[in-house]
């Protein structure tokens, strides 16, 4: 059996890490005797053609995607093709944004035969036994699936042992493009969270009990990844702070080993104490992130966050006595917003601003499964837009009776216009990697290397600079920067290990070095 996942496009400016759980998925499957590959579609471009290729080549049985509500579309269009291509392979879709819309779904997509509810990774291994079988998709707990014109879900899967999972099987991926596009690596630590927000889905997802996973193999993984050369490493729990023995185990064991790791994590403001705090930044801790969302107390109890003001300010102040970076979120137009409460919470960022903390505001996306798109009548929100691809947290798609869409487009607008102002002034740390990073991602999304990288250089050997200097040549243009600027560039991609060619029979070849 072959299996084909993919992870479907989603664009750089949302800071998009090695995608893990298409890596554990894709560990269950191989454990299970099943091949697989897997497609990247954000460090490479999508196009029928060669995703047909693809599939002549590999020749999968399955193809599944993962996605979210931002990426659906987008997996939409690789299910369709894929079916278009091959009419008697299997297509799966997986993620939050199916497990909650798989009514929609399946009318959207006609392409589309079963798709995966909530945790994965049993449920696809037992959906490629069945796919062997008899195809009797109604023995599959977590699966949703087609009878005729009838949509069928099946009982809900019980949650997993996470202890029981094999390693994520990071060799599957492009972990290379990742580090030169300057993306942390992620892992986990546990699965669940106990909070029941209603903009969230993450305990419906994952369950509201947190599972945690054995403190050696943590950081036995940890310890392996920090040995692949990411600049950091991202604790992707939805609350690593939730169990403070577990924290602190973790960070104990790091500091057993002597390991000098860069990482970071999410936390809730009233789950730090300054003990956990300074153990986490001696165990490498750089950068903590709260949720925080509003500064309003009445909307903070409506939307179910339980947080208080003091609690924020207290958290902020224990991260920068311990030498961690606090990064605070917030997100605009939730039920209750008016003009007087974004007054409140913009004021509240300036506030833990000036205590050091950074900053930033994201727009309510009423992603399906949350409360605040199921009652939405009931929390004053108005939905404006059900395309999916608008989902992104940075244009308003609510407005509510006391907060107007322009009102909401407008502050996310004057702050994107500070920071692009900042951009342009070169104001900002790390302007040269930011180029770096921007030219390496426009060279991958037009198959700039793979289509002029290679060439007939006769049967003498070429130095390492001419070699350099002719790809250069050949993919400038593809860049926003001149070929001397783009040399530079490309030279500290060699340098770096991002890049390299080989030589052989008088043909050069150059490629991006996609396995770590």
């Amino acid at each position: 059996m072959r299996f084909l996942l993919v992870n479907p496009y989603c664009p750089l400016s949302e800071g998009p890490t090695p995608p893990l759980g298409i890596a554990f998925v894709a560990a269950a499957l191989e454990r299970a005797g099943v091949e697989v590959e897997v497609l990247d579609l954000v460090t490479a471009p999508y196009d029928k053609e060669h995703f047909a290729e693809l599939l002549g080549r590999f020749r999968p049985h399955i193809v599944g995607s993962t996605a979210v509500t931002m990426t659906f579309n987008n997996a939409k269009t690789v299910i369709r093709d894929a079916k278009h291509i091959d009419p008697d392979v299997l297509t799966v879709m997986g993620g939050p944004h199916v497990t909650f819309s798989v009514h929609e779904t399946f009318a959207d997509l006609p392409e589309l035969d079963l798709i995966v509810r909530g945790e994965g990774e049993a449920t696809i291994c037992e959906l490629v036994q069945q796919a062997e079988g008899d195809r009797d998709w109604s023995k599959v707990q977590g699966l949703a699936y087609r009878n005729g014109a009838e949509i069928r879900v099946t009982e809900n899967r019980p949650l997993l042992d996470v202890n029981t999972l094999p390693p994520p099987a990071r060799h599957l991926l492009p972990l290379g493009r990742y580090r030169a596009l300057n993306m942390p690596i992620s892992l986990t630590t546990s699965r669940g969270c106990p909070f029941p927000c209603i903009f969230c889905v993450g305990s419906k997802m994952v369950g509201s009990k947190i599972r945690y996973r054995d403190t050696q193999s943590v950081v036995d993984e940890m310890e392996y990844l920090n040995g692949l050369g990411f600049h950091q490493l991202n604790v992707a729990d939805d609350l690593f702070t939730g169990k403070r023995t577990h924290a602190l185990a973790v960070c104990d064991e790091i500091l057993r080993r002597g390991l000098k790791i860069k990482w970071s994590c999410f936390s809730r403001v009233d789950t730090l104490t300054l003990e956990l705090a300074k153990r986490m930044k001696e165990a490498g801790c750089a950068t903590v992130s709260f949720g925080v969302e509003t500064a309003n107390v009445d909307m903070l109890a409506t939307v179910k966050k339980g947080v208080k003001l003091p609690d924020v300010v207290s958290a902020i102040k224990m991260c920068t006595e311990a030498g961690i970076e606090p990064h605070v979120s917030f997100i605009l137009g939730l039920p209750g917003e008016t003009p007087e409460t974004l007054e409140e919470t913009l004021a509240f960022g300036n506030e833990i601003g000036e205590l050091g903390a950074l900053y930033g505001f994201h727009l309510l996306a009423p992603f399906p499964g949350t409360a605040v798109r199921d009652q939405n009548d009931a929390y004053d929100l108005t939905i404006l837009s059900d395309d999916w691809s608008e989902y992104h947290a940075n244009h308003a798609i609510v407005e509510t009776s006391g907060a107007s869409q322009k009102m909401l487009n407008d502050i996310i607008g004057q702050w994107d216009q500070a920071f692009k102002e900042k951009l342009d002034s070169g104001d900002l740390p790390g302007m040269d990697n930011l180029r770096r990073i921007l030219v390496y991602h426009r060279l991958m999304m037009t198959r700039a290397v793979e289509q002029l990288g290679s060439w007939n250089n006769g049967s003498e050997p070429i130095s390492d600079e001419n070699a350099l200097r002719m790809l250069t040549s050949k993919v400038y243009d593809r860049t926003d920067r001149d070929e001397e600027a783009t040399y530079v560039i490309l030279e500290y991609a060699v340098d770096h290990g991002h890049l390299g060619y080989e030589q052989e029979h008088g043909q050069v070849r150059w490629a991006w070095r996609d396995r770590l």
